[in-house]
């Protein structure tokens, strides 16, 4: 999976991140080990990664930009800071990075990787470009007959932009549901590039997997997870999973072509279905670190935080192999409208053998809200007993698991 015909390039020591939340945090704290410099572009000095009380006590220093995350004038003053510019999230203005990139700025992902995925409706025109299995899709206003584009009910109608965290995306299981969909959009000006509909998967598992790749063509893929959504939010993952050696082959030929046709440098998170009959279907692709690869931080060699850095930087990628049996990631979201750190419940959680709790230090939880995650190592790689391990750590958390 290695290339070590092309010759190494210098490795770059300032990166700039569009984007303060906790997936810069921990691509922070992975850019201490390795000696870099990170400058942050974020709107608010309270966010995650400017928290200096979730870092231990370090000399490590956060410059911060804050300024909106699709300011691109910011993001031109971002740039005469560091050498590469990296994402931490979708919420940019293209059209405007690209006048930057015109300039000579670096971006890694390249515009043209962020280009083919972050409308959710071209990234699968992409992905069928590529002959990679996706479900049939199509664009859908409140005039769309569902019938004749040969769609039949349960569907998935999803945001072409900006869906995140289940938010953007709406199981309709009947016609009754759609109409009562398309209420809560009636006062919306212009639905006509704003949605999407998915054929519903009537999936066996639900399967993700962090794929990155260096400036020179170096791959490394980490172990598949399996996922569990709840309201389509992730509740919990799980690796490794045990899969026949063509389900495991599918899987690493779509994200190599993936990464090798999108000219990509960093990492991608790709999530897919496990049908019945042994397929596997990309559902999203995410053009960067991902909620999937969280255990990496505890259960591999080398963090999916630490491996983008090390893309982007140009540096040797690391082991994405597990050092543990197993390991099971369990998602911390809020159930309620608070203030609180929920601090007797953080430790109750890190009183489980072999667990780690990792808070992103937000001070007001709201239904839904990401809030941190707890990783358990686990001696053992059976599904049966990580699965147990998720429910235990759910009921430590949720008042009704």
């Amino acid at each position: 999976m290695n290339s070590d015909r092309t010759p190494a390039i210098p490795a770059i020591r300032q990166v700039g991140v569009i984007g303060g939340g906790q997936l810069a945090w921990m691509m922070v704290e992975a850019a201490q080990s390795l000696g870099l410099e990170i400058v942050v572009q974020t709107p608010r000095a309270t966010d995650p990664a400017l928290n200096n009380s979730l870092r231990a006590e370090t000399a490590f220093a956060i410059k911060a930009v804050l300024a909106p995350i699709g300011d691109a004038e910011a993001t031109a003053r971002l740039a005469q800071q560091c050498q590469v510019v990296t994402f931490e999230n979708e919420f940019v203005d293209l059209d405007a990075l690209r006048h930057l990139e015109a300039q000579g700025v670096c971006f890694r992902p390249g515009l043209s990787v962020l280009a083919a995925l972050l409308d959710k409706y071209e990234q699968h025109q992409f992905l069928e470009s590529l002959g990679v299995p996706v479900p049939a899709f199509a664009t859908i206003t409140p005039q769309t007959d569902l019938a004749a584009l040969g769609f039949s009910f349960p569907v998935v109608i999803k945001s072409r932009r900006h869906g995140y965290d289940g938010q953007g995306t709406f199981m309709v299981r009947d016609a009754a549901e759609l109409a009562q969909f398309w209420q809560g959009f009636a006062g919306d000006a212009d639905t006509t590039h704003r949605f999407m509909v998915e054929a519903f998967v009537p999936f066996e598992r639900e399967l993700a997997v962090m794929a990155a790749r260096s400036a020179t063509g170096e791959i490394a893929l980490y172990p598949v997870v399996e996922t569990y959504q709840k309201q389509q939010v992730c509740r919990w993952a799980i690796a490794p999973v045990a899969l026949p050696p063509q389900t495991q082959t599918q899987i690493q030929t779509i994200a190599t072509r993936l990464l090798e046709s999108l000219d990509a440098i960093g990492i991608l998170g790709i999530e897919l279905f496990l049908t019945p009959d042994g397929r596997v279907v990309v559902n999203e692709i995410a053009p960067r670190t991902h909620n999937s690869g969280h255990l990496t931080i505890d259960a591999c060699k080398t963090s999916q935080f630490e491996q983008h850095l090390r893309a982007v930087c140009g540096l040797p990628l690391g082991d994405p192999s597990l050092h543990a049996a197993g390991a099971v990631m369990v998602n911390l979201l809020g159930y309620e409208t608070a203030m609180s750190d929920y601090l007797e419940q953080r430790q109750h959680l890190a009183a489980v053998p072999n667990a780690t709790v990792h808070w992103y230090g937000k001070t007001d939880a709201k239904l839904g809200r990401k809030l941190g995650h707890a990783t358990v190592l686990l001696n053992t790689s059976e599904r049966e007993q990580a699965i147990a391990m998720a429910r235990q750590i759910e009921a430590l958390w949720y008042p009704n698991p």
